[in-house]
């Protein structure tokens, strides 16, 4: 079943992915409100309360703007809705888990849409995927053949080191050769960015994987059948991308193409 819903599921986005436009955008804002059902869910948030709807508002509100070339408007929007959630909720203490969820799905929607746009952004959107899946389906498979260590057993007792240097390293092979066969000019550069986005990957991992057990939740939902939910497979997606969109924008990139920052071409 996991093999199955792979097989469906990876060409429907990397088509999705190529056509970019409204096809792209709806993609990216289902799986990042998806993403932030199941945060609701895990974290006890009713997904029909005032608070939990004024977030996928800004969701919707969000990825509507940036589809229509407002980015910024865009982010101002969404720290709107989580300062709306935020008195909805009454200011409380335990209102952090909401907020953050708003927080991290709505940058994690809006680095996905503006990683496709600008002069790269269909080989890094490519690039992003490929360099996260390798990463993960490689730190699976080695960490089961050679076992060893484990990486943060508290925090989740199956990830071992020898399964996280082994996706690693062939998720920045992978990258390097991407980047080589389209032609890129700067290969380096192209790997180098890879190794970084891959570690970055296992982070966002282990992030959900903590966030799971501190509330006692083994999967996300058991919306993807043989995966589990939303989360439990873009987990490490979204912090790749976010972290590929700041670093580009404290390396001088626009809003509008942050990934040019980086110096690429």
């Amino acid at each position: 079943m996991r093999v199955a819903s792979a097989a469906v599921l990876a060409p429907a986005v990397l088509g999705l992915t190529y056509l970019g436009g409204a096809a792209y955008s709806v993609l990216m804002f289902a799986a990042a409100a998806l993403f932030l059902w199941e945060w609701f869910k895990i974290t006890g948030i009713g997904v029909s309360s005032g608070a939990a709807l004024t977030g996928f508002a800004s969701l919707s509100a969000l990825a509507v703007l940036v589809f229509f070339g407002f980015p910024l408007a865009g982010l101002a929007v969404l720290l709107a809705g989580v300062a709306s959630a935020y008195a909805l909720l009454r200011f409380q203490r335990s209102a952090r888990w909401c907020l953050e969820g708003i927080l991290y799905s709505g940058f994690a929607l809006y680095s996905l849409l503006l990683v496709r746009e600008g002069e790269h952004g269909l080989l890094f959107s490519f690039f992003l995927l490929i360099v996260v899946w390798a990463t993960d389906i490689f730190a699976y498979f080695t960490g089961r053949a050679l076992g060893g260590p484990k990486l943060w057993k508290r925090v989740s007792p199956k990830k071992t080191w020898s399964g996280a240097i082994g996706g690693l390293v062939i998720a920045t092979l992978f990258g390097g050769g991407i980047a080589y066969f389209s032609g890129a000019r700067n290969v380096a550069a192209w790997t180098a960015l890879a190794l970084a986005l891959s570690v970055v990957s296992q982070g966002g991992d282990l992030l959900e994987s903590a966030i799971k057990r501190r509330f006692d939740v083994k999967d996300s939902s058991q919306l993807i059948p043989g995966h589990g939910g939303i989360m439990d497979r873009i987990d490490g997606l979204v912090a790749a991308a976010i972290a590929a969109v700041v670093a580009g924008l404290a390396f001088g990139g626009t809003l509008d193409d942050p990934i040019s920052g980086f110096g690429l071409s």
